[in-house]
């Protein structure tokens, strides 16, 4: 018999859906969902799941999942953690409302935030479904990050264990703070990494308006990312050449904000925050 109860709130959506397609191969698990979107509610129709309401999915649950966005999750906590067990553990996916403390708290419930590193750029993959796994599931690379929001060390290790099985196949999961973790995602992982990413690919676009044929700028830029990256994330032993690091520089004088690094200090880090769980509050 199952001996953990587990509630996915959201479990229609993207993120539920991956869930719940990962724990029903897990006997140790018995799945309660729970979705209000007329898609999401279609989607697990179709896989022949019949959703419950939220209170009674929540009732019986030793785990609360919540598969919902970071913007929702006040609202959502609010409406279905009031029907949590006591002892029960609401496991959030996303660190951003709970470094902003927009999430409902009750001193009887634990709470732990897990999330995805995804596969990374380097490193080994058995099958070509792995190699075209960004996100997780199919890929034998992946780590996670978990940090314990609320409550005490005994629950930590079965909290574990469920997050691996939501983002298995899983190597290593790294046990961090919530605002440590607030510091990789958004500010590390979106400020910045995604940001040199769109950086990247409208560099690509001033190219083709200067001329040259997308096909060859896009070849060039793509292959020329990875030596980068694989240089500055010591995946191969190469450095820059002495020509590369002079534009290096040159580039970082003229493209990069000399006061970039100001978006890891704290008020920044909680500032992007709020303005991605309300984005119209933006002055």
């Amino acid at each position: 018999m199952p001996s953990e109860r587990v509630a996915v709130i959201g479990a229609g959506g993207k993120m539920g859906s991956r869930i719940i397609a990962n724990l029903p191969h897990r006997g140790e698990y018995e799945l309660f969902c729970s979705e209000q979107g007329e898609t999401g509610l279609a989607r697990l129709r179709e896989r022949g799941i019949e959703p419950l309401p939220s209170e009674q999915a929540v009732a019986r649950a030793d785990f609360v999942v919540l598969a919902v966005p970071d913007a929702g999750m006040r609202v959502a906590t609010e409406a279905v953690l009031p029907h949590a067990p006591a002892g029960a553990v609401a496991i959030l996916l996303d660190p951003a409302a709970a470094a902003a403390g927009d999430v409902y708290l009750r001193d009887d419930l634990n709470y732990v935030v897990c999330h995805p590193c995804h596969p990374p750029l380097f490193g080994e993959q058995p099958t070509d479904e792995a190699r075209r796994d960004f996100f997780g599931g199919s890929a034998a690379l992946q780590d996670i990050v978990i940090a314990l929001m609320q409550g005490p060390e005994d629950v930590f290790a079965k909290a574990e264990a469920l997050c691996r099985a939501i983002f298995a196949p899983v190597k290593t999961a790294h046990r961090i703070s919530v605002a440590q973790m607030a510091f990789l995602e958004p500010t590390m992982a979106e400020v910045v990494a995604a940001s040199a990413a769109v950086l990247m690919r409208d560099a690509l676009e001033e190219a083709v308006k200067a001329g040259v044929p997308r096909e060859a700028a896009t070849a060039f830029m793509l292959g020329h990312v990875q030596i980068a990256l694989a240089i500055v994330f010591g995946a191969i032993s190469s450095p820059f050449s002495d020509a590369a690091n002079i534009a290096i520089r040159w580039g970082t004088e003229r493209v990069v904000r000399s006061d970039w690094r100001r978006v890891f200090e704290p008020d920044q880090v909680t500032a992007v925050i709020k303005e991605m769980l309300h984005p119209e509050q933006r002055i």
